[in-house]
């Protein structure tokens, strides 16, 4: 089956682009490419009530934080986080973060387009909306002690 080609999304300086949607292709689990600029955090830590994530490093150096350990991902390594596992990324480096992501089940390219229109308003992002969406979606906002 050809994944259906999507728009890239992006998010701040963040740049989203869906490899494999599950919600539009019927597939259980979801990939897309996420490219962080340096000095990039987001999103805030979290935990996912329905999936599961895989981040594997293609380019640069991405920060994560996944259950308390912090360690930085260089090009060919991976990160494992369970559901329930709070967790979170950043690129504090001087180089661009390029990483494929996997999400089991997937969530869906459209919780990124709902965020960048929440991200996207006049005057900043709205705190209450933005946890709304991502409630909607399975997210759990982390109490502001679990830092990436």
């Amino acid at each position: 089956m050809k994944p259906v080609e999507q728009a890239v999304i992006t998010i701040g300086g963040l740049e989203v682009r869906y490899l494999l949607d599950g919600a539009v292709n019927g597939a259980a689990s979801g990939m897309f490419e996420l490219t962080m600029p340096p000095g990039a955090r987001a999103p805030p830590p979290h935990s996912h009530s329905k999936n599961e994530e895989i981040i594997y490093c293609l380019e640069g150096a991405l920060r994560c934080s996944v259950g308390g350990e912090v360690r930085d991902l260089k090009p060919g390594e991976r990160s494992y986080t369970p559901r329930g596992v709070v967790h979170g990324f950043s690129n504090p480096h001087d180089c661009v973060a390029r990483v494929l992501v996997i999400l089991t089940p997937d969530i869906g390219a459209q919780y990124f387009r709902d965020v960048a229109e929440v991200v996207g308003v006049a005057g900043g992002p709205n705190p209450a909306k933005m946890a709304e969406v991502m409630t909607r979606y399975g997210l759990v906002l982390s109490p502001p002690s679990h830092e990436a």
